[in-house]
């Protein structure tokens, strides 16, 4: 997968904006204005993704490209490896994982606001 397709996907989910917070190469996705995935543009190599923390863990166990978020809440974020370790089928199941955790985090205003 390459970061125009990762992009492209995770647009296509409704309420989802992109931004860059943090500096000119960290591309935020948010959801009713919360996080829920973080890459990096140059190097694509991993992304962050928000996780059920117990399902974090689980995945860390598992697979070898999963590892606690990086410069996040090791508890709630995983970093994901994009290097082929793991396959595009399960970083997209994993990305509306955390869109949708994210998702129902919001208020019921915020989300009928977005649809």
């Amino acid at each position: 997968m390459d970061i125009e397709d990762y992009r492209i996907f995770c647009l296509s989910h409704p309420g989802v904006t992109e931004s860059f917070p943090f500096d000119e190469r960290t591309l935020v996705f948010k959801v009713g204005g919360k996080m829920f995935s973080l890459l990096d543009i140059v190097t694509f190599d991993s992304l962050n993704l928000k996780c059920n923390p117990e399902k974090a863990v689980l995945l860390r166990e598992e697979y070898q490209g999963v590892t606690p978020g990086f410069h996040m809440n090791k508890r709630h974020w995983n970093t994901v490896n994009c290097n082929g370790t793991i396959s595009d089928k399960l970083l997209f199941e994993w990305t509306i994982d955390s869109y949708n955790l994210v998702w129902g985090s919001l208020s019921k205003q915020i989300r009928n606001a977005i649809l």
